[in-house]
């Protein structure tokens, strides 16, 4: 018997039982159709010929579902019910489909919904899971015009936005300094006892109590402090948050350690947690919490974790997944034409903590990553390295932007960061000179973008110093000499939480010396709460920032406790998000932002009061999908006997790509969870599972156009259309 046999002998249980006859109850038709069904294949028919006549004389859902019709504009003229039908369709379409789900480490995932429900109606059998039948439900309700998205206006937007208290608001501001003491006094009493001896952190013999405590404020103001005195142990971490854990979250700690997870949280960073939880912020610090405190999955799948993003698995000399021949294993990574990231070997292969998402446990996972900072400072060979990495960037025909991240781009020294500047200088020099030798239309581009990916205003905002500025001021200047337009620092506010007055004085710097900040949120279980990332961005705006992606989670059963559907993507984008809509009649205007980067604040401020919004919508909801490019757009093609959704992504044709995405073609991704299970854990976390009705009919996505404010300037000469280091 083949495996695919065994699933339909299962029977299901009696929830799923009860469920299944609802289903029939609601849906005559479907009722017919499945007791009349003589096998699989009728019902499949039975289905399909219903569902079609449904849609006659709708052309633009017909023309949808066919693929004659693509692209925002037709996917905004779909009304509600054609994506039910669309839905049904593209599950009879994929019947029987045979995908690899490594969310169970690869085991085989059948999808055959119409299948399970005759099983379920005619034997009892099938296997399928209540999450499953409740998904059914829905997709048919929705199909009838009874399951509706709700009717969102501003205010109700702006009442779920004020639920969430930001990190500047005082009564925050006194709890953290609550805790700020607490770990203080903790950290005095360890160094008294002789547990911590450090050669600079030590106290003056004979300091009183009073003096000690005084010199540690000094030193919590410094980031080599933070991070000399981060957390590695599970005991010392909830020693830090005043024994405040329960034994279960113990347990997976200890666990995760014996695993191998490595802990690195800084004091600053733990300060922001909650151990005495106000009336007012029940649960506002959720999403920081979840970034700290590993989950119960994750510790079982660590060992298991294979690379998301498969066009990070470098080989030098040979074509990534991308196309991209790249020069070195770890140093260059690459997607997309016009940019590369750059990872120096510097102590910017480290973070400031580690999140508990983050896209690279498959790094940490191997060794690749850790946190063993004195080891990774730069050696006497970087200096030449870099140079060579460097030949990449001038000698490639379309590169023309630089991600400098890692790790974190701002844990790199000043020193090692002034070494790398002065070498991206030297090269964009170099490259533009040798453009004038170059015909009109076989011109190399030219640098026009510097980035820097950091998380550290967030996690150590200490980091942010008068030096650093003079070297990012500097080097602005010295560059926009010679045709580099572009400064951006794009850092991750996950929190309203996380914007406390540190923060907020880090971010004033960065903006004071003319860099662009833009922010990347990963819409979490606890960020996508209704409101959540609406008060961020409007938080971010207050000071200075602009959102540019909110992230839906990476990875497989390792980030379930985390992963928040595809679908509330699309929800919060589509019902939330809109409250911040820029016209297009404003594109110029906005797009001159960060050509005046040190007024970006006021410039937001007269825009959000002449549009009259609280926030600017300038991010793009996507996910980075596993082979090639950043998407929103998918179907939903196929269901699990878990309710756990398959989706079929395309690439976003909006933007240049490395021409491979014609030979990959569409991508499967299997979700971590049903829509089910993540609205329970939304009530967990004391949200009303009411706020979110409608979740289940966002079965189509659509990528938004790209903000003007992101596109590249144009350049004054034609280039060429040749792609170097590229092999398909």
């Amino acid at each position: 018997m083949t495996p695919i046999e065994q699933l339909d002998k299962i029977a299901i249980n009696v929830r799923s039982h009860h469920l299944c006859k609802q289903l029939l109850n609601e849906n005559p038709t479907l009722d017919e159709i499945m007791q009349h069904a003589r096998n699989e294949t009728e019902a499949l028919i039975g289905v399909r010929n219903w569902i079609l006549s449904e849609i006659e004389g709708k052309p633009y859902a017909l023309k949808f579902y066919k693929g004659k019709a693509t692209g925002r504009e037709t996917f905004e003229k779909l009304e509600w019910k054609d994506y039910a039908a669309i839905r049904i369709l593209d599950y009879v379409d994929n019947a029987g489909h045979v995908f690899e789900d490594l969310n169970l480490r690869g085991e085989v995932a059948v999808s055959n919904p119409l299948k399970m429900i005759w099983l379920a109606v005619t034997q009892g059998t099938g296997g399928a899971k209540p999450y499953f039948f409740e998904d059914m439900l829905q997709l048919f309700r929705q199909l009838r015009g009874e399951s509706l998205p709700m009717k969102i206006d501003s205010e109700q937007v702006k009442k779920w936005m004020d639920r969430f208290p930001d990190g500047l608001d005082p009564r925050i501001v006194k709890l953290r300094q609550e805790n700020r003491d607490r770990i203080i006094k903790i950290f005095i009493k360890k160094i008294d006892e002789g547990i911590i001896n450090d050669l600079k952190y030590k106290f003056k013999e004979g300091s009183s109590q009073e003096q000690k405590f005084l010199q540690m404020l000094e030193w919590w103001k410094e980031p080599l402090f933070h991070l000399k005195f981060a957390i590695r142990d599970p005991d010392l971490l909830n020693e830090m948050l005043g024994n405040s854990l329960d034994p279960d979250t113990m347990k997976i700690l200890y666990d995760a350690k014996s695993t191998g997870i490595p802990f690195f949280v800084n004091p600053y960073y733990l300060s922001l947690l909650h151990v005495r939880v106000p009336y007012f912020a029940i649960g506002a610090d959720l999403a920081i919490r979840d970034y700290i405190i590993y989950s119960r999955q994750l510790v079982e799948e660590f060992g298991e974790i294979v690379a998301w993003e498969k066009e990070d698995k470098v080989e030098p000399g040979k074509p990534n997944a991308a196309g991209w021949i790249l020069p070195s294993h770890h140093n260059i990574h690459r997607r997309y034409p016009e940019v590369a990231i750059l990872i120096p070997d510097t102590v910017g292969r480290a973070c400031g903590g580690l999140c508990a998402s983050c896209q690279r446990l498959y790094d940490f996972q191997n060794g690749h990553l850790n946190f063993n900072l004195d080891k990774l400072k730069p050696k006497e060979s970087w200096s030449e390295r870099l140079k060579y990495l460097m030949a990449y960037f001038e000698n490639d025909s379309q590169l023309r932007d630089i991600l400098i991240t890692g790790g974190d781009g701002l844990m790199s020294s000043n020193k090692s960061l002034k070494n790398i500047f002065d070498e991206i200088y030297t090269m964009a020099e170099r490259k533009r000179k040798a453009n004038l030798d170059r015909k009109e239309g076989v011109k190399y581009a030219e640098i026009l973008r510097i980035r820097i990916g950091t998380r550290l205003p967030v996690y150590l905002p200490q980091r942010i110093d008068d030096e650093l500025i003079k070297i990012l001021g500097d080097f602005k200047t010295k560059a926009s000499e010679i045709g580099i337009q572009q400064f951006v620092i794009q850092t991750h506010f996950e929190s309203p939480m996380e914007i406390t007055p540190e923060a907020r004085d880090s971010i004033r710097k960065l903006i004071s010396c003319g860099w662009t900040i833009t922010n990347q949120l990963v819409l979490s279980t606890a960020a996508s709460r209704r409101g959540h990332s609406a008060k961020l961005r409007k938080n971010l705006n207050d000071i200075g920032v602009l959102a540019y992606y909110t992230f839906s989670v990476k990875g497989y059963m390792e980030n379930y406790h985390n992963f928040a559907t595809n679908e509330r993507a699309v929800q919060e984008q589509l019902e939330e998000k809109v409250l911040g809509i820029i016209p297009e009649k404003y594109n110029e205007r906005i797009q001159q932002f960060p050509m005046q980067a040190e007024y970006m604040k006021k410039n937001i401020n007269e825009l959000r009061n002449e549009l009259g919004v609280p926030f600017l919508a300038t991010d793009r909801n996507v996910l980075n999908l596993p082979g090639v490019g950043k998407s929103l757009t998918f179907r939903v093609i196929g269901i699990t006997r878990y309710g756990r959704r398959i989706l079929e992504f395309d690439h976003d044709r909006t933007r240049n790509h490395s021409p491979i995405i014609n030979k990959i073609g569409k991508m499967v991704i299997i979700e971590s969870k049903s829509i089910s299970e993540y609205l329970d854990q939304l009530e967990e976390m004391g949200e009303k599972r009411d706020d979110y009705r409608g979740i289940y009919g966002y079965s189509i996505g659509e990528t938004e156009p790209r903000q003007k404010v992101y596109e590249y300037p144009e350049y004054d000469f034609k280039l060429t259309k040749e792609m170097t280091n590229l092999e398909i």
